[in-house]
């Protein structure tokens, strides 16, 4: 069977009910201020592969679409915080990187055009003055920390601090009192990947019933491994014996629909790791035969935190491409208020089309870049699986608080 276009005619006869649905959802979690979500297209299947709470690439974001999410930014601000007036940005640390930089720059721009006050800074870029951006300078304003108070600039306390630091090496102590967002118990030195696929399951299961198809076309399989310390022969022999199954339950499901793919299984870090700490195995037989410098980059993890607990994950082949069919490339959606606003794609001509494309070799292209298939397909099949995402995260934002 090659023809899925199926899927997409459901989605779009449906979408009354489905708005209506997402409505009534985001009446029942907190919905967060922003996010991005790596979606797979392989036709027959869509998923969202990985959500980040803490979204960096702002500034890969097409221009057109900026109005559009500084008002969703201004309107998710002051309906949380009424009568804001201040935002202050809180980055991650990373002077060097000026494509980090320029998202801080645009970031600032936006809530500048939503009719903030927006600054910039952390304790850790106090004495900069500056950072460096690819198209120029981005200030930065020195902090102060307040135990009673947290975060202070210029002696005075912001309304809202909004987090773009995932906060993997933990929660800096100017952070630990204020009005912090999205809340630091989503950083990644609490959080898991496999939280947020147990939180989005219900959801998927929900909106494929509305549809009327198979939740298996709108998510990955996935299971977790923990406490695997794979440079423990045990360890490995344990993990290649859970491949294993793993992907004959996926080949099991693909004779049934008539799929000619040899399944794929994504090891990946249960922790956030910018593409690191992530291996793409056909068998359990590649976990075994892994070289020692593999398994050192599969281990490796942001600050030097231990890997135990891996998130084994479904590979999605993306069927999209170039315009000029020069290399694949899947869709990187940008949301804000819970809402897909803008998005872009990733796209990798080193990379075939099981590969892990976020590698230093990718680049952003914009509609005019990509096929006509992926063009169509944006505000349907892929703004649905990151819209559901970002209810799963304001469902992980509750679970968290009852952790706590």
């Amino acid at each position: 069977m090659s023809d899925w276009t199926w899927i997409d005619e459901r989605i779009e006869a449906c979408r009354p009910q489905l708005e209506a649905w997402f409505a009534e959802q985001r009446t029942k979690v907190p919905i967060p201020i922003y996010g991005s979500v790596d979606v797979r297209d392989a036709g027959w299947k869509v998923s969202a592969v990985d959500a980040n709470h803490f979204p960096a690439g702002f500034n890969n974001v097409p221009a057109d679409d900026e109005e559009r999410l500084a008002a969703l930014l201004r309107d998710h601000i002051l309906r949380t915080h009424e009568g804001a007036t201040w935002v202050h940005l809180y980055p991650e640390s990373h002077t060097r990187n000026p494509g980090y930089v320029e998202n801080l720059g645009t970031l600032l721009r936006l809530l500048a055009a939503g009719g903030f006050r927006a600054t910039l800074g952390s304790a850790d870029l106090n004495g900069l003055g500056s950072l460096t951006g690819l198209t120029g300078l981005v200030p930065v304003d020195e902090v102060t920390h307040d135990e009673g108070l947290g975060l202070l600039v210029g002696g005075m306390v912001p309304d809202v601090v909004l987090l773009n630091n995932d906060l993997t090496t933990g929660l800096p102590e100017e952070l630990s009192a204020g009005d912090v967002m999205p809340p630091p118990e989503m950083g990644w030195h609490r959080r898991r990947k496999s939280e947020h696929q147990a939180a989005l399951e219900p959801y998927v299961k929900e909106v494929a019933a509305l549809l009327g198809i198979d939740p298996w076309h709108l998510m990955t399989e996935w299971f977790v491994s923990e406490d695997k310390c794979l440079d423990r022969a045990t360890c490995r022999e344990i993990l290649a014996a859970e491949v294993d199954t793993f992907l004959e339950r996926i080949a099991a499901k693909y004779a049934v629909l008539g799929i000619e793919q040899e399944p794929v299984a994504f090891v990946k870090n249960d922790r956030g790791t910018y593409g690191l700490g992530i291996m793409a195995v056909r068998s359990g037989d590649e976990l075994l035969a892994m070289s020692n410098r593999k398994m050192k980059r599969l281990m490796y993890a942001k600050g030097g935190a231990d890997v135990e607990n891996f998130l084994i994950q479904e590979g999605v082949p993306t069927s999209i491409r170039t315009a000029d069919d020069a290399g694949v490339l899947e869709p990187v959606v940008y949301l804000v208020d819970g809402e897909a606003a803008s998005w872009f794609y990733r796209a990798n001509a080193e990379k075939g089309d099981l590969e892990n494309l976020n590698s230093p070799s990718s680049s952003f292209l914009h509609a005019k870049d990509v096929d006509v298939l992926a063009r169509s397909r944006a505000k349907g099949r892929y703004a649905l699986v990151a819209e559901l995402s970002m209810l799963a995260m304001g469902a992980e934002r509750l679970n968290a608080a009852r952790r706590t």
